[in-house]
């Protein structure tokens, strides 16, 4: 079963030092194209869905790579536009063992941020589904508003909103932005949220005193009673022993109260952490199109997020087979 989903949101260039080194340790960055709503596009269109796009990016050689990539993965990018601008740059530092990892933004201005006009009527024909993030939003007051035009827009035609929380405290700051105020409209059209007890924290300003899966627990509760549209709440949980080692889980609730927990995965020698929160948006909407029970749906939107740890890059470019190898305990042996 396919479904067509509208990714909304900026498409970036990632520079990261290579090898676990510092920045410019050495003369040369490694070079991805990302953006969170552009990483979810990619993984939906590799598990057989109708995944388009819809951005801008300057109008150079750096925009048209971009854009080709996302082609290269099957997304529709008939709806990004090329304009005059820059584009959006991210610069990331791999943390090892005790040293954290870094990430520095670079796209104040960009052809993103400058063009924020869009035919939502004309974009969402025909989509099922529209994608959002809470990057988007933080970006300036103009695309905050964009978002909350796309959303509406998406609510009035009868399209689902899926909305992952993603805050960015420094990207709101840059603008003095109301995060809070901004966030809460985006959240009033959404059907599912990927957010977790700290993001309802900051929308609503209410935060909860229990930890882990209860806390979750608890902020669903707020959320489902402060918007009536809201019908499914899903997160990862996260323990980090090191930048090397991590133990992650998820959760899922319904506004019935139905609640479900995914089990735990160690994971060791992680590769590359950017994306993971993506690629579990990507697997879940992927089991919620495909009618799949919520325990299923839960399970493999987590197995594509473990996946994605050991990908480099912003894309999840794992396949189905290799999501339900991984959460079936199919082990480690050479496919062959």
């Amino acid at each position: 079963m396919s479904q067509r989903i509208v990714s909304f949101g900026e498409l970036l260039l990632r520079l990261s030092a290579p090898c676990r080194e510092r920045m410019l340790q050495s003369p040369r960055l490694d070079v991805h194209v990302g953006g969170a709503e552009a990483n979810v596009a990619v993984m939906l269109a590799r598990l057989g869905h109708d995944a388009a796009m819809v951005s801008t990016v300057a109008d150079n050689a750096l925009g048209e790579t971009a854009v080709g990539e996302l082609r290269r993965h099957g997304v529709d990018t008939r709806h990004v536009r090329r304009a005059d601008g820059r584009m959006g740059l991210y610069f990331l530092v791999h943390g090892a063992m005790q040293r954290p990892s870094e990430v520095l933004y670079d796209r104040a201005d960009s052809a993103f941020v400058r063009n924020v006009d869009y035919d939502w009527d004309a974009l969402l024909d025909g989509a099922q589904w529209l994608h959002l993030s809470g990057v988007s939003p933080a970006l300036g007051a103009a695309t905050a508003q964009a978002t909350i035009d796309a959303a509406r827009a998406a609510r009035r035609l009868g399209v689902k909103v899926s909305f992952d929380g993603n805050f960015r405290g420094k990207l709101w700051q840059a603008w003095d932005g109301d995060a809070a105020g901004i966030l809460r409209q985006i959240f009033a059209e959404a059907d599912l949220v990927f957010a977790d007890h700290r993001d309802i924290a900051v929308v609503l300003g209410e935060r909860v005193s229990s930890e882990g899966e209860q806390a979750v627990a608890e902020a669903a509760t707020r959320a489902f009673a402060a918007f009536p549209n809201l019908r499914w709440m899903a997160c990862t949980l996260r323990t980090q022993h090191s930048v090397d080692r991590h133990t992650l889980s998820a959760v899922m609730v319904e506004r019935d109260g139905t609640r479900r927990r995914a089990p735990d995965y160690a994971l060791e020698g992680i590769v590359d952490r950017i994306g993971t929160g993506d690629a579990f948006a990507a697997g879940v909407l992927h089991g919620l199109i495909t009618e799949m029970s919520v325990n299923e749906r839960l399970h493999f939107g987590l197995g594509a997020a473990c996946l994605k740890h050991s990908i480099p890059g912003d894309f999840c470019i794992a396949s189905a087979a290799e999501i339900s190898d991984l959460i079936s305990q199919a082990g480690f042996h050479v496919r062959r």
